[in-house]
């Protein structure tokens, strides 16, 4: 399954293959998560705040390519691609295993992943720098197989989503 994330709509996703599903973020309600960590006591594997995102980790989960489209301010996601990272902790376990010296969460029931972050706005060397560390931490309790960051400008977004797409296609 090949997903795209995105924190706002796209045009170039009016006509996507019928394999890949795009979830606009920005259309959809979804709450802060809490930090009750009931999604790993009290439902495992399910979040218990019911609103949009229950629809949306589960697709996180299962995807194998995947695309975040996000602005980037103060060399993180923004916050509607940041709420929605941290509402999809069902995905992992509430236990621990060791990654290359590193202690990171147990996947539940992950597909592996290829990922694509695509980062648009204003940005400073500085900025991008500190976003591709994020990014990395991210991919390695992630388990991403693959990853790569990808900047650009706003007014790219929806052409650069098309290249990444049509790439998907060809591979």
């Amino acid at each position: 399954m090949k997903l795209i994330l995105t924190d706002c709509p796209l045009d170039s996703c009016l006509s996507l293959p019928g394999d890949v599903t795009w979830m606009d973020l920005s259309a959809l309600q979804i709450r802060n998560c809490v930090g009750c960590f009931g999604c790993w006591t009290k439902t495992p594997g399910r979040c218990v705040i019911r609103d949009d995102a229950v629809k949306v980790y589960p697709l996180i989960a299962q995807s194998d390519k995947l695309l975040y489209v996000s602005r980037v301010k103060y060399g993180g996601y923004d916050t509607i691609m940041k709420t929605m990272l941290e509402r999809a902790i069902p995905v992992q376990q509430a236990f621990l295993r060791i990654l290359d010296g590193e202690t990171h969460h147990v996947q539940r029931a992950v597909a592996p992943k290829q990922a694509t972050i695509l980062a648009y706005g204003p940005t400073s060397p500085e900025e991008q720098a500190l976003f591709r560390r994020l990014v990395d931490r991210n991919a390695r309790n992630m388990s991403f197989e693959s990853w790569r960051v990808v900047f650009c400008p706003e007014e790219q977004v929806d052409a650069r989503v098309k290249e990444e797409v049509d790439a998907w296609a060809e591979s």
